[in-house]
């Protein structure tokens, strides 16, 4: 590659480093380890250190891209095998070969050495090798297992995933000598194995395995499990194509009966044909709703894990069955694992591996034949497909806005160009006027209030990360206050729980928000100390305990607010009603001693007071309004140089 540092001239200079040394390094994907190169030779060429700090940022940015990049792209391939493996069973004409290809794409995908495929035999009660890619040894692929023995015995009986880094020092699964030196003959040592599930029966395993120890994610788990589904449908479909065939041979002369057969698998097939053409281009929950309502006729509600509603697709909608009607329909469906009903409601778990993400509900329909039960049964597999897509997504872009608002919080020094180009990339504009808020609340995983953060974050176009164990957000708009109180309300809601709420701003710009994040955790000590849990309020509003908690010590503002109008009423007609405030508050009170005090007779001060009521509000008299008032006069008559009233 050409050197981003050149030598010297007879002079003795170095040339600056040229600002496109990472773009170019991007763009031919260089190894991480190459990002060095330019800050070591400009170390050492002894350029100076606020150029080497630059590069150093340049050099931290262009990893970050890198990153991002090599993450897209693997989401990439791995969306790109679930649709062209969607695509294969809309097309399904050779098993095996549909089970090749998944087998295959599960090694490819996980960066395994070997994957593989085994069959559940219900009448030798055990599960034996069907499909292998990367296997070498003859003895491995024609081994049996035993179920119960083994990690992958231990899957076909369980029906539950089971990985380990290490299989031969794992002692949660029961070696024998058969299996033991069937796995030492192909060198395997990390093994992940998921169930295919149809309904809650297990068909068999799809495994994943390296020839040295690994330990395997979650996203590993989640993406193996998506695969076994669709190998479960493959081998569910040709059970459904063996079947249809069988009852053609067997009841031919039953026309009637055939008719009603083959309507059910053209619907099967119909069903099949437009869900793989969501999965395909990429559609959402309410298009699967709409897809099920077409075929099966009906109405059809998507609910997530807190049976809130997803989507709802139907004219029964507005009429849903009770609350315990619900809840015990879909009970139901989750405990089996398949479809259920009660009292003609019918209900689906939507789930991935052994993650629970809803459910689908159906509606108008007094009965459900088992061809149009399995239509909903995949229905629910797409849709758990598309919610993990769509997650994936969501998560990947809160991350990268929470990694905006943490910089802008944790790095004030940092270049306020490169901030603002950042929030330019993801639709923020910097340059807004901003709330800041602060989030306080008790017993809640970080990763749950993340979550609601980003959500109430994203609804409003604006950054949420984790800070310090509180909530962070920064939402466009120049009201704080209502800004918080919303903010307490909506996360409060979406968590269970009261949030309570400390704002401060409108921060503008990027070396504001920080001073501002400041203000707003002082904002949410003052509501904790005054016991006003689950609200939310900004400095300028907390009064006099805002004054003194708030940075900006905006003294005439606090006037203003406090008893500006009685100021205004006394500058427009020439009155003396701040000077009688002054002389009451003086007299303790006393009408006598502040109409002596005025040289005016009581009832004049009487009605001066009660202009001051009309003006302040009934209220102006309570104990807490009176410490603000007399706290604003005092201030007043500092501003204005004198001392006494």
């Amino acid at each position: 590659m050409d050197r981003p540092l050149s030598p010297a001239d007879e002079g003795g200079t170095i040339d600056l480093v040229r600002p496109d040394v990472y773009l170019q390094l991007l763009a031919r994907e260089a190894a991480a380890v190459e990002f060095e190169g330019p800050l070591l030779e400009a170390r050492a060429a002894g350029l100076p250190p606020e150029e080497v700090a630059a590069l150093e940022r340049a050099k931290v940015t262009a990893l970050q891209v890198r990153a991002l990049m090599e993450h897209r792209r693997r989401r990439e391939a791995e969306l790109t095998a679930l649709f062209e493996t969607a695509n294969d069973l809309a097309a399904l004409r050779d098993l095996d070969a549909v089970l090749q290809a998944i087998v295959r794409r599960a090694r490819q995908l996980l960066g395994a050495d070997i994957s593989y495929l085994s069959m559940n035999d219900p009448d030798r009660g055990d599960t034996y090798m069907r499909v292998t890619d990367g296997s070498v040894s003859a003895r491995f692929q024609q081994v049996r297992l035993p179920l119960g023995a083994g990690l992958g015995g231990l899957v076909a009986q369980t029906a539950t995933p089971y990985a380990t880094p290490s299989y031969f020092d794992d002692e949660r699964f029961r070696h024998t000598e058969d299996i033991d030196m069937a796995v030492t003959e192909e060198g395997l040592v990390a093994i992940l194995g998921v169930p295919l599930l149809l309904g809650s029966k297990v068909m068999g395993v799809l495994y994943a395995a390296n020839r040295r120890e690994r330990p395997f994610t979650r996203e590993d788990v989640a993406l193996l499990c998506s695969l076994a589904a669709h190998a479960a449908v493959a081998l569910d479909n040709a059970r459904l194509l063996e079947e249809t065939r069988s009852a053609v041979r067997q009841l031919s002369s039953t026309g009637a009966l055939l008719r009603a057969h083959s309507e059910a698998v053209e619907r099967a097939a119909d069903a099949h044909d437009r869900l793989s053409e969501l999965v395909l281009r990429g559609g959402g929950v309410e298009d699967v709703a709409a897809a099920v309502t077409e075929v099966l006729g009906g109405s059809l509600l998507v609910l997530d894990a807190d049976r809130r509603p997803l989507a709802a697709i139907g004219p029964d909608c507005p009429g849903l069955p009770a609350g315990d009607a619900l809840t015990e329909v879909t009970t139901t469906a989750q405990a089996r694992g398949r479809v259920a009903e009660a009292g003609g409601v019918w209900a689906v778990p939507v789930a991935a591996g052994s993650e629970h993400l809803g459910w689908l509900v159906l509606l108008g329909h007094p009965d459900l034949p088992q061809a149009d039960s399995r239509i909903l049964e995949r229905a629910a597999l797409v849709t758990a497909l598309l919610l993990l897509f769509r997650r994936s997504t969501a998560e990947a872009e809160s991350r990268v806005r929470g990694e905006l608002l943490d910089d802008l919080l944790a790095s004030p020094e940092r270049d306020p160009a490169d901030l603002r180009e950042r929030a330019r990339r993801i639709d923020a504009d910097l340059d807004r006027q901003h709330a800041v808020l602060v989030l306080g609340v008790t017993d809640v995983p970080r990763e749950r209030l993340a979550f609601a953060a980003a959500q109430h974050a994203a609804q409003r176009g604006g950054l949420a990360a984790v800070r310090d164990g509180h909530g962070v957000l920064l939402v466009p708009g120049d009201e704080a206050g209502p800004a918080a109180r919303l903010a307490a309300a909506e996360v409060g809601a979406m968590l269970g729980r009261p949030v309570t709420v400390g704002a401060a701003g409108p921060a503008k710009g990027p070396e504001q928000v920080g001073p501002a994040y400041v203000e707003a955790r002082r904002a949410l000590a003052a509501l904790t100390a005054l016991g006003r849990l689950g609200d939310g309020a900004s400095t300028d509003e907390l009064g006099f305990v805002g004054l003194l908690l708030g940075d900006r010590r905006d003294v005439d503002g606090y006037v203003r607010r406090t008893i500006g109008a009685v100021i205004d009423y006394d500058d427009r007609r020439g009155t003396e009603l701040v000077h009688t405030l002054d002389a009451y508050f003086a007299g303790g009170g006393n009408l006598t001693r502040a109409s002596s005090e005025l040289h005016v007779h009581v009832n004049t001060v009487t009605q001066r007071l009660d202009r001051v009521r009309q003006l302040l509000g009934d209220d102006w008299t309570s104990a807490e309004r009176t410490l603000e008032v007399q706290l604003a006069l005092r201030l007043h008559r500092l501003a204005r140089g004198s001392r006494q009233p």
